[in-house]
């Protein structure tokens, strides 16, 4: 068993080597430029939203309190007349990538405390690097990963989008065990 203090370096690293990862893949392969499209008419859907005023937050629409009412006919007249879908409405204001980064960032750190807490527990000192690798990949992919599956089965999200998002934490994933596998304790 390894304590997972002992494992800080490892984590750390292999949070920076995501981030640089992740920056390369957003800024150079650009290939989740696809991910959204443009609203058609986008200016008129820019004032219709501003006239009512939306405070930032999620909404769906057409909006049912309760399942009883998916089935009644008006709800399902809105449905068939649409669009319907989710909206996440941000503050106003500068976007500010500052705060997102931090916090991507921690969310790397906190990936990687998962990933030293069980290879720590299941390896010991001086364990192979291959070994180590499997265990701290496969709990950084399963926390980079898994649970995008649930924004195309509930929320409609485009599987193509999920499977390119799988596969930047397959990316991350593979780093992340490869570091491990590098600054295992002997």
């Amino acid at each position: 068993m390894v304590p997972v203090l002992t494992l800080w370096l490892p984590v750390l690293l292999s949070a920076v080597a995501v981030f640089v990862v992740s920056s390369l893949i957003h800024m150079a392969l650009r290939y989740h430029n696809s991910d959204y499209k443009k609203l058609p008419d986008e200016e008129k859907v820019l004032e219709a939203l501003s006239k009512v005023d939306l405070p930032a937050g999620e909404y769906v629409f057409p909006w049912s309190d309760c399942g009883k009412d998916l089935k009644k006919p008006e709800f399902e007249a809105k449905l068939e007349r649409g669009p319907a879908g989710f909206l996440t409405v941000f503050p106003r204001g500068p976007l500010g990538m500052g705060k997102s980064l931090v916090l991507w960032f921690l969310y790397c750190v906190v990936v990687g405390v998962f990933a030293a807490y069980l290879a720590g527990r299941a390896l010991g000192p001086g364990s192979p690097y291959l070994a180590v690798f499997r265990f701290a990949g496969c709990t950084a992919f399963a926390g980079y990963s898994l649970a995008l599956l649930q924004g195309s089965i509930w929320y409609r999200k485009p599987w193509l989008t999920t499977a390119k998002s799988m596969f930047d934490g397959l990316l991350y994933a593979l780093v992340t065990g490869g570091v491990f596998g590098w600054l295992w304790p002997a």
